[in-house]
């Protein structure tokens, strides 16, 4: 079977899977909806925040990005883990002992205000959009790509997934679709990793594999495999791939914007409200400790493997494109395969030359990707899929990516071979999204006009992708390229498609009943009407999730940007919002409404003008250099100085909030802790001699 049958059939098991856990898991009250009922076991519940951690940006960007920056791009893997590890030992525990539905409530009940808990309503929605935007547009990505369907119809078929699941189960429903969705993602992830090590350097296990010698195959010459791809990658002007700073080097704004970046991650994981909430569904604090432990272990997998398919996959993309012949002009009498079929060029009905397998008459199109070697043994060709009218020396995988865009080859030198390096004579490019995407036919007239009049007419379509920072392929196909890369069996190829929707699906199911739960529990029960049923906030709850798939489906269809580049965005904000208000909330006493709100709002609103501004009207970097992914530190940092420069000369918190923050941070199951200093003499002595 090709690989588009594979694909359906995995995603349509996958899809059946998800619906019929939605069914059974279907919910009547809000406590179900919201916190799935505070029953999930913790082992579950470990599963599940793993699913809803590890999304479109881990699974499909990360190994992306250190695939094209380098060990540099390990910012990414340290600041997405180590925040992790933040959340669960210094917050979760005491979010769960709060015991309140979302993130905004406990704002709001911490704060003892209402206009606090809308401020958080709206960063938890702002953020929320801004991270789903990343899932949906790996959504369209896959359906593009593996289904040969428009992207809009990809993104619609996943927000009719997603509406159906989310709404009839809520968080219970979401919480068990995640356990299925996290197998799948995991399993869809290692297998090509461990293929493909067994390939290259015969070790199964990729981390091991990394490290090993690779043989090659012109020389038999054997090297350690980092080396290797160091000296492709420096012959080819990229740099060293293992260079602390990146393969392009770079001085200290580079590592300061390294720094940012891994810090925003870090905080910004630790107040980001779809991960907080998971820690609501279990049943008490211990069973919170235990969820992160067991999300932590079960995040592993994925973590420790994608540097080593980020390096796979850098590999393959080096070796498998330079000097290749884009389209080779057949000879009249035209070429033999091996197999013995003889391929002529003819034109078709609308005049349009197609390769053909002559059988004496007028021939038929070949119907698939063909490889095979002429007569003579010497040279390798590749058949257009679909269109028949290509004859090529590049792999298949290149041309499955073509047509989605996210890498395009123009020629530079008009000799119709590949190049792809770091320097200025580099040949490939990525259409992004936007005008460039839709003006690819215009670029490409433009430039063949610029070549064959020799630069008189036309335009040179390298220097406006260049211009555009669009040099390279988009880094969001390197995950999904590589099994085809390695030339992996089909079955495998589309299995890492259901496992990419699997990602995207669940972290988006987990966002959306984020803002579903922020509108009707924070903002239409907690503000607008206090004597809401329990049915009428229920079905705010899920025309909400209606409306914010709606939104979050228009977010795929026209993208922002990277996955990885959005999701990093949407740290930024909720570490420049929700982890001063959250962290102060919890360990201080003295922190009251008027000083927290206005941390809150000044840290989001300097974070969102900076990034709206640098990356959509290209403002200068004018705060030391920082780039618009690591600025949620300054935001953080905003909000952090002015919260405390404000609490001398605002109204603290009320006796009642204090007790509550004293009762959240005592231990569980131990009795209240004494102060000594307040007790009776006799009783302090008692106590000290004990």
């Amino acid at each position: 079977m090709n690989v588009m049958t594979w694909t359906y059939i995995f995603v349509g098991i996958t899809f059946t899977l998800y619906l019929f856990i939605a069914w059974r898991a279907r919910v009547k009250d809000t406590k179900g909806f919201y916190v799935a009922g505070r029953g999930i076991p913790a082992s579950a519940n470990g599963m599940a925040t793993a699913a809803d951690w590890m999304s479109a940006a881990s699974f499909i960007g990360m190994a992306g990005l250190i695939a094209t920056m380098g060990y540099a791009g390990g910012q990414y893997l340290m600041g997405w883990t180590g925040g992790f590890v933040l959340l669960a030992l210094l917050l979760a525990p005491y979010l769960r002992k709060f015991g309140h539905f979302t993130v905004p409530d406990f704002i709001g009940d911490r704060y003892s205000s209402d206009f606090a808990r809308l401020v958080a309503v709206i960063c938890a929605i702002f953020i929320s959009f801004t991270y789903v935007a990343g899932q949906m547009r790996g959504v369209g990505i896959v359906f593009s790509r593996f289904l040969e369907v428009p992207v809009t119809y990809g993104v619609i078929i996943g927000m009719i997934i997603v509406f159906i699941y989310a709404t009839l189960g809520g968080m219970k429903g979401i919480t068990w679709t995640q356990v299925a969705q996290f197998w799948i993602l995991i399993t869809a992830f290692l297998i090509p990793a461990i293929a493909i090590s067994i390939k290259l350097t015969g070790n199964p296990i990729p981390q091991l594999g990394l490290g090993s010698t690779i043989t090659d195959t012109t020389t038999q010459s054997s090297a350690f495999f980092l080396d290797k791809l160091n000296d492709i990658g420096s012959d080819l002007g990229f740099g060293s791939y293992t260079a602390a700073s990146g393969e392009s080097g770079g001085g200290f704004n580079k590592l300061l914007n390294m720094f940012c970046v891994a810090l925003v991650l870090m905080v910004g994981t630790a107040g980001l409200p779809h991960v907080i909430v998971r820690f609501y569904t279990v049943k008490n604090v211990k069973a919170a400790r235990w969820s992160a432990f067991w999300a932590l272990f079960f995040m592993a997998g994925l973590y420790l493997t994608a540097p080593s398919t980020a390096a796979f996959a850098r590999y393959y993309m080096l070796t498998t494109l330079n000097n290749r012949t884009y389209n080779v002009p057949l000879p009249p009498q035209g070429i033999t395969t091996d197999t013995g079929q003889t391929l002529k060029l003819i034109n078709d009905a609308d005049s349009i030359p197609r390769i053909a397998v002559d059988h004496g008459t007028d021939g038929s199109f070949a119907p698939e990707f063909t490889s095979f070697t002429t007569a003579a043994g010497q040279k390798r060709y590749i058949i257009h899929k679909t269109t028949g009218d290509i004859l090529s020396e590049l792999p298949h995988w290149f041309f499955n990516w073509e047509r989605t865009g996210l890498i395009a080859f123009f020629d530079g030198d008009n000799d119709g071979k590949l190049k792809y390096t770091g320097r200025e004579d580099n040949e490939i490019f990525r259409t992004g999204s936007g005008a460039i995407a839709a003006e690819l036919g215009t670029l490409r007239t433009n430039h063949q006009l610029w070549l064959d009049s020799n630069g008189q007419q036309g335009a040179d379509a390298r220097q406006i992708l260049t211009a555009k920072n669009l040099s390279g392929p988009d880094r969001d196909i390197i995950v999904l390229a590589t099994p085809e890369m390695a030339e992996l069996s089909n079955w495998i190829i589309a299995f890492i498609a259901a496992g990419a929707l699997a990602a995207a699906l669940s972290t988006a199911s987990g966002l959306l009943l984020v803002i579903s739960s922020s509108v009707a529990h924070d903002l239409y029960f907690r503000i607008l009407n206090n004597n809401a049923s329990e049915t009428s906030r229920l079905a705010v709850g899920r025309v909400t999730i209606g409306f914010a798939v709606v939104i979050a489906g228009l977010f795929g269809i026209y993208p922002p940007g990277f996955v990885s580049q959005v999701v990093a965005f949407a740290f930024g904000l909720a570490a420049a919002s929700f982890f001063p208000a959250i962290v102060l909330g919890i360990f201080s006493k003295r922190v009251g409404t008027t000083a927290a709100i206005t941390g809150m709002i000044a840290g989001i609103a300097f974070t969102a003008f900076y990034i709206i501004a640098a990356v959509y009207f290209k403002m200068p970097h004018w705060c030391f250099g920082i780039g618009p992914q690591g600025i949620g530190v300054v935001g953080m940092i905003i909000n952090f100085v002015l919260t405390l420069s404000l609490v001398p000369f605002t109204t603290g918190p009320n006796e009642k909030v204090q007790e509550m923050i004293a009762s959240i941070r005592e231990p569980e199951y131990e009795p209240p802790a004494v102060d000594l200093e307040h007790e009776p003499a006799s009783t302090a002595a008692d106590l000290i001699n004990a």
